[in-house]
Formats: structure tokens, C-alpha cells, sequence
């Protein structure tokens, strides 16, 4: 999805994001872009495979060029996290350690109240092909582990790291969840929709759609029902009602009226 504005105000911050020995640099470059997404301005490289800088992570990176300017490279893990506070770790369960283990939902909302409190976060993510070892996971307070399909939970680097990036930035993000763009127009009020089911009801019954009388009552609610969960707008209403006119040629009616009053204005004036 495009939607790079560069006119707006950037929301930069959030914790450390530490890649260690990552393997390919367009899996850099990736991660960048996916980091900036939501904010986050913070890499530290570990080792990195193709060495630093490389121009193939700025080609992938799709304009997140400020992530991969201020990266920093360090040759070991420690010496990377050497000035956190408190670091989580990314990576299936272990099951040779005993951890706390966070979906990144609840970690995101972890890592904001650490940093409230004014402390440095940072988080690991393991090379591509083999993961974190046990040594890099001891290191960690907390683990990350992403609940997905038991089959098939494999990510590139840039997905792990976009899924925890996007919880940390909606963790505090206030945009509603359920928004209706109006575009130019607004909600029908109460009294042009019933006039609308009035006049639907209206045609119906001239159609002889109603062959069940008794059943009237309940169709009608139930088509009052079905048109008011849709939320018509203004303009909708509108359309409604010539929708209406056209299938019931009622238009030419009115158009046949018109003509009618016109000619005989014409008569009088004579």
C-alpha cells in the first residue's frame, strides 16, 4: 500500500531494534522500511553477513533511508545491547529454558510502560536461516513468541520485526477502529428514511408484491432492518428513490404531468 507523505510529522522513538548477523542486506534494507512504518528510528546490526554500509539494504529499504544512516554495527551481541535496560528476545518458545513469554500484543504494552518509566528497550532478532541461540535468548528478560499456524509458523526477518513494530505503535495509536468516509455527503436522518420505506412500501404494494397480507408487518421490518444496517447516506437515499422512480417509470409520470400543466398554461394564455 503507498501512502508516504513526507509533509507530515514524522513519529519517531520506541525500542532498540537489534538484528543479529543478519545474512542477506535486502533483509535490512526490509526491515528498515518496515520499522519506520511504525516509528521505530533505532537498529543495531550485529555482524552483518555483507558488511555495513551496503547499497542493495538502501535499494530495499524503499525510502526508510534514516533507519539505515544511524544503524549501528557492533561485532557482538553484548557489546549491541550493552546499554539496555530491559530486552526481550524474539523467537519460537524455547523449551530449554525457563522464561516469561509474551504474544507481541502484550509485549508492545510491556515495552511502553518500561519506557514510561524511562528505561532503554531493545529487541533481538535472530539471523534468518538458524534463529537465536540459547546464549543470545539468556541474555533476554523477557521472549517474544508470535502465535501462528502450529504448521507452518515460519517469518522472514522483516515480517518478525514488522509484527512487533506495528503492536508497539497501535499499543498507542488512538485512530478508531470503525470510521465512515462521508465523502461530500452525510448520514440520512430518520425522516428522509422513512420516507423512503413509505414509499418503497407504497410500490411494493402497487407491484402486488404483498400476496401474503398478513405477512406484510414483518417483510417490511425486515427490509427496514436490512437497508438501516447499510447506514445510507444522504446521497444514497437519493439514488434509492430514483432506483425506484426508474423501475417503476413513475418518473414518466411525473415527466407526463408536467408536460400536462405546461400545455394547458399555454391554453390559458391564449
Amino acid at each position: 500500500m503507498a501512502g508516504t507523505d513526507r509533509t507530515q510529522a514524522p513519529t519517531l522513538g520506541g525500542p532498540r531494534v537489534v538484528l543479529i548477523e543478519p545474512q542477506l542486506s535486502e533483509n535490512v534494507g526490509a526491515v528498515a522500511r518496515a520499522m519506520l512504518n511504525c516509528g521505530l528510528d533505532r537498529m543495531s546490526l550485529v555482524n552483518p553477513r555483507e558488511g555495513w554500509p551496503n547499497s542493495k539494504a538502501y535499494a530495499m529499504a524503499s525510502g526508510a533511508t534514516e533507519v539505515l544512516e544511524a544503524a549501528q554495527v557492533f561485532a557482538t551481541v553484548e557489546e549491541a545491547v550493552a546499554d539496555v535496560s530491559v530486552l526481550y528476545a524474539t523467537t519460537a518458545r524455547p523449551r530449554e529454558l525457563t522464561v516469561r513469554v509474551l504474544t507481541p500484543r502484550e509485549a508492545a504494552a510491556d515495552m511502553r510502560a518500561v519506557q514510561a518509566r524511562g528505561e532503554k528497550v531493545g529487541v533481538l532478532f535472530g539471523p534468518e536461516r538458524s534463529g537465536m541461540t540459547n546464549d543470545h535468548i539468556a541474555l533476554a528478560d523477557t521472549v517474544i513468541s508470535v502465535p501462528l499456524n502450529p504448521a507452518y509458523s515460519s517469518l522472514n526477518l522483516a515480517q518478525a520485526v514488522l509484527l512487533v513494530a506495528y503492536e508497539w505503535f497501535t499499543a498507542a495509536d488512538e485512530t478508531p477502529a470503525d470510521t465512515l468516509s462521508m465523502s461530500g455527503t452525510r448520514l440520512a436522518e430518520k425522516q428522509e428514511l422513512i420516507g423512503l420505506f413509505d414509499r418503497l412500501e407504497t410500490e411494493l404494494d402497487d407491484g402486488g408484491f404483498f400476496r401474503a397480507p398478513d405477512l406484510r408487518p414483518t417483510i417490511m421490518r425486515n427490509l427496514q432492518s436490512m437497508l438501516q444496517r447499510g447506514r445510507l447516506t444522504e446521497q444514497e437515499v437519493r439514488t434509492f428513490h430514483g432506483m425506484i422512480s426508474a423501475l417503476t417509470r413513475s418518473w414518466q409520470h411525473t415527466q407526463n404531468a408536467k408536460r400536462r400543466r405546461e400545455l394547458e398554461g399555454d391554453k390559458s394564455a391564449d
